[in-house]
């Protein structure tokens, strides 16, 4: 299991794992010894305090996977720095999304020459748990042809 982990992100540690029916649930923590700060840059290895973070990646022996980060919350050290805590930051997800960097581009593959509504049928009964809507959100976000246009609108507004 330790190896899955680190084909997520090389600084992961395995914790431990459950399998309760048709799904896998994986808990890792950071083994970082210490955190930049995303505002300053400064380093920290100062823990405030740790909560856990889960969302969906992609399956694993055709069970849906979800992954459970013990996160820690640190203490910025530079009494510079306008911030005095940062979440460690992971490089394999987005800050507030639910699913993996390399989970979205798989839903986005299946996606692209099919309905949301037959996408969204079949990436929820093998992949991952996912709803039109959501595919819709990802197509619009990840349409480059939109970003133009979204861009325009932006400059002479």
């Amino acid at each position: 299991m330790e190896e899955i982990v680190k084909l997520l992100d090389e600084n992961l540690e395995y914790v431990k794992h459950e399998v309760s029916g048709d799904r896998i649930t994986i808990w890792v923590k950071s083994a970082k010894k210490e955190v930049i700060c995303p505002y300053c840059g400064k380093p920290s290895k100062k823990v405030h305090s740790r909560y856990e973070r889960s969302f969906q990646d992609l399956p694993i022996q055709g069970k849906k996977t979800t992954i459970v980060v013990i996160r820690r919350k640190m203490f910025c050290e530079n009494k510079e720095c306008k911030k005095k805590t940062f979440a460690e930051p992971l490089d394999f997800v987005e800050p507030k999304f639910k699913r993996t960097k390399r989970l979205e581009k798989e839903i986005l593959n299946i996606s692209m020459n099919m309905s949301s509504v037959k996408a969204a049928k079949l990436i929820s009964k093998d992949i991952a748990d996912i709803g039109k809507s959501s595919i819709c959100n990802l197509l619009k976000k990840n349409n480059p042809h939109d970003r133009q246009k979204e861009s325009k609108k932006g400059k002479y507004r």
